[in-house]
């Protein structure tokens, strides 16, 4: 806090060439879609603890739905909004890099109830077929993967009901885009990695250098 004038015993951390300055260095569009559950994730905490957006980034809130007091009411969140704008965004062809957020798996499944886990998890299939599709048309490659589970276990080992987040391995899948040459489209499940690993793949499939400062190995 700035008002305060007081030594500091940690200061901030500053990341050089996390992915989004590496985008913008190398003069490259990105947007950023989420509702609000998770537009924290998708902005501030992917610049590396910065609000400002960068220049060649775009921003995009879906209003996460109000009108529930627990989301397992409403689990499809609003998933399908955001699908929209993303197919909207993707169509435009105006990207080179877009970075969507789906929040139903989490946070749904924060509630504990499985039979709305369930609901949640089909309004994903449903949205993600349609974004994977039109990304994949529009001559773009699709990474899918997670930061951590949580859907998937709704029980512990004792049976009770589990809302946490869980250690369990996520998936890490690449679909490659359609073309004249490649009129299929290719789905892959990437070898064993960490979010290290995400930004170097992702640089790999642009086509772009790897920082110096990025110890991760491409996936592919």
């Amino acid at each position: 806090d700035k008002k305060w004038i007081l030594p500091a015993l940690f200061l901030p951390q500053n990341f050089d060439h996390i992915f989004a300055a590496w985008l913008e260095e190398k003069k490259l569009k990105q947007c950023r879609i989420a509702e609000t559950e998770k537009y924290a994730h998708v902005t501030y905490f992917f610049n590396g603890g910065k609000e400002k957006p960068f220049a060649s980034e775009d921003r995009v809130l879906i209003q996460s739905p109000k009108e529930v007091p627990t989301y397992d009411l409403k689990p499809e969140m609003s998933a399908y909004q955001v699908a929209e704008e993303a197919i909207k965004r993707l169509q435009s062809k105006n990207y080179d890099f877009m970075l969507i957020n789906f929040a139903n798996a989490d946070i749904v499944g924060h509630t504990g109830n499985y039979e709305a886990t369930i609901k949640a998890i089909e309004a994903l299939d449903k949205c993600l077929e349609t974004v994977i599709s039109n990304a994949t048309t529009t001559g773009m490659h699709v990474l899918l993967t997670a930061d951590h589970g949580n859907a998937e276990e709704m029980r512990d080992k004792n049976g009770a009901i589990h809302t946490q987040h869980t250690l369990n391995p996520v998936p890490a899948i690449w679909i490659s885009p359609l073309s004249e040459n490649a009129p299929k489209r290719q789905i892959k499940a990437l070898k064993d990695g960490s979010l290290s690993d995400i930004m170097p793949t992702l640089c790999t499939l642009m086509g772009l250098p790897i920082p110096n400062e990025v110890t991760g190995k491409s996936l592919l």
